[in-house]
């Protein structure tokens, strides 16, 4: 159950980001810097009255945490947004989805490293299948050299996004890490949007604009984000980075709910991909323990016979003709002694 409820979450945070595809295309012509800012100081407000509620601490950063907080704001939400914009002009939405899909490796592998661990081996390859699944799912497009550029860029800020808030997050927990970097997030834009669009443009948000960037304010912000650092503070980054590769099945199935027609072979191919990196990436330790202890007891069995059988023993000091309920020798014990306590 402790590892179903963050699986859970996680999946939530990445559905709703996923499902939120079509509703971010309906932005476009929108003022992009105070689009994202009233985006933002929305979502904090809603979620400081969470925090409220739910009587979850909210404590000010200190020392290195602001430089942590502000690098989630800065890459993870700013910048982000900014690469997907200038990227799709010059690259086909599926350059940098592809992109986006590769995160799993990077999270495998460095989040363990934010820990002093090593990466394991299962969720290296559950990311590897999960990267290729979303491939799949949302096919190769045409770039130039700038567009492959600006998808490198979303690359890093996406990773960026869940490997600088495991730092915080111990202290400062899901909520928390999302109201400071909302509030930090809505503050750089608002003074970007100052700079480059005026003090209009707020008064340029079409009721379109205001319904979509509302949604995104509350299911891809406020909900989505402490579901997703819920989900990263109990699995760690590594687990759950396999779990982005639901956003683009998530994508593919709204657009048909939309009005979009139905999935071809590959992208049936790509969820079943995904699906099977989720089962070895998210397996439990424990049972890949005890399946390692198995095979460590079957070698060390057959050591152990082959060790009673050698010419060595010709030379016991035991007699043949000794009763063969005697105990076993030291070394026999020792071997056998793995298959007793798994």
């Amino acid at each position: 159950m402790s590892r179903i409820f963050p699986v859970a979450t996680g999946s939530a945070a990445m559905i709703c980001v996923g499902g939120s595809v079509a509703v971010s295309g309906l932005l476009a012509d929108a003022p992009l810097f105070t689009t994202q800012s009233a985006r933002y100081a929305v979502a904090c407000l809603l979620l400081i009255a969470f925090a409220r509620l739910s009587r979850a601490p909210l404590v000010r950063p200190r020392g290195g945490e602001w430089l942590w907080l502000t690098g989630i704001a800065a890459t993870g939400m700013i910048v982000f947004n900014l690469a997907l914009v200038q990227g799709a002009k010059h690259a086909e939405p599926a350059v940098l989805g592809v992109a986006v899909a590769c995160v799993p490796l990077v999270l495998a592998a460095a989040g363990p490293a934010n820990r002093g661990r090593g990466p394991r081996r299962p969720v290296l390859a559950g990311a590897l299948l999960v990267t290729v699944g979303a491939t799949l799912v949302q096919g190769l497009g045409r770039t130039d050299g700038i567009g492959l550029a600006w998808a490198f860029v979303t690359f890093g800020c996406e990773a960026a996004f869940t490997l600088l808030a495991v730092p915080v997050l111990g202290r400062h927990g899901p909520v928390g890490v999302s109201v400071h970097t909302t509030w930090l997030a809505a503050a750089m834009l608002a003074a970007l949007g100052l700079a480059h669009e005026g003090p209009a443009a707020i008064t340029r948000l079409s009721r379109t604009d205001l319904l979509a960037g509302g949604y995104l304010a509350v299911a891809v912000t406020a909900v989505a984000f402490v579901l997703w650092y819920a989900c990263v503070s109990r699995l760690g980054a590594g687990r759950a980075g396999l779990l982005t590769g639901l956003a683009p099945i998530a994508a593919a199935l709204a657009g048909v709910a939309l009005g979009g027609p139905a999935p071809r072979p590959p992208v049936w191919a790509g969820i079943a991909v995904v699906a099977a990196g989720l089962v070895v990436g998210l397996r439990p330790a424990a049972a890949a323990g005890r399946a390692g202890s198995f095979r460590r007891a079957a070698s060390g069995s057959v050591r152990t016979t082959a060790s009673c059988t050698s010419p060595s023993h010709a030379t016991s000091n035991y007699p043949r003709t000794e009763s063969p309920h005697r105990h076993p020798q030291p070394s026999a014990r020792t071997t056998a002694s793995p298959p007793e306590s798994g």
